[in-house]
C-alpha cells in the first residue's frame, strides 16, 4: 500500500510527473520573482509594482550550506532517529534565491553545486507521509 502524500503547507508547491513548482508571484514592472507569494513588489527601485501569479521551479546554484546536526527543537516534526542533514541556500535559474533542505548527505555537500528543485517527504505522520521542496545536487 502506497501512503499518502501531503504537502506540509497547502498552496505553497505542488508536483506533477515528477516535476516540483512553487507558486508565488512576480512584478511586472520590474520582474523582481517572490516566493511566496507577495501582495508588493519589494525591490527599491520598481516605479511601479505591479504583482502577478508566478510558478518557479528548475534547476539552480547552491550558494551556501549549513549541516544540521542535532534535532530542531519543538514544534518542529521529523521522523525518528534524526538524522543530519544540510540546509542549502540556492541561487535558482528564475531569479529566486531560496532555501531548503538538500536531501544528498551532509557530508557530500558542494558549494557551487548545480541543484534541481523536487518534493520530497519531510517527515511521517499519522500514516502520512509530509512533503516540502528540497534540492538535490545533479
Amino acid at each position: 500500500m502506497t501512503e499518502e502524500r501531503v504537502p506540509c503547507v497547502e498552496g505553497l508547491f505542488s508536483e506533477k510527473d515528477g516535476v516540483a513548482t512553487l507558486h508565488g508571484s512576480r512584478c511586472t514592472g520590474c520582474g523582481t520573482p517572490y516566493f511566496p507569494k507577495s501582495e508588493a513588489c519589494h525591490n527599491p527601485d520598481c516605479s511601479e509594482s505591479k504583482m502577478e501569479d508566478a510558478d518557479f521551479g528548475g534547476k539552480g546554484v547552491l550558494w551556501s550550506y549549513s549541516v544540521a546536526d542535532f534535532p530542531p527543537p519543538p514544534p518542529h516534526i521529523y521522523d525518528e532517529p534524526f538524522t543530519p542533514y544540510a540546509m542549502g541556500v540556492v541561487d535558482m535559474e528564475c531569479g529566486l534565491r531560496l532555501i531548503g533542505q538538500l536531501v544528498d548527505k551532509a557530508e557530500d555537500v558542494k558549494v557551487d553545486a548545480n541543484v534541481e528543485l523536487l518534493i520530497d517527504t519531510l517527515y511521517h505522520k499519522d500514516g502520512k507521509a509530509f512533503t516540502s521542496w528540497k534540492f538535490k545536487q545533479l
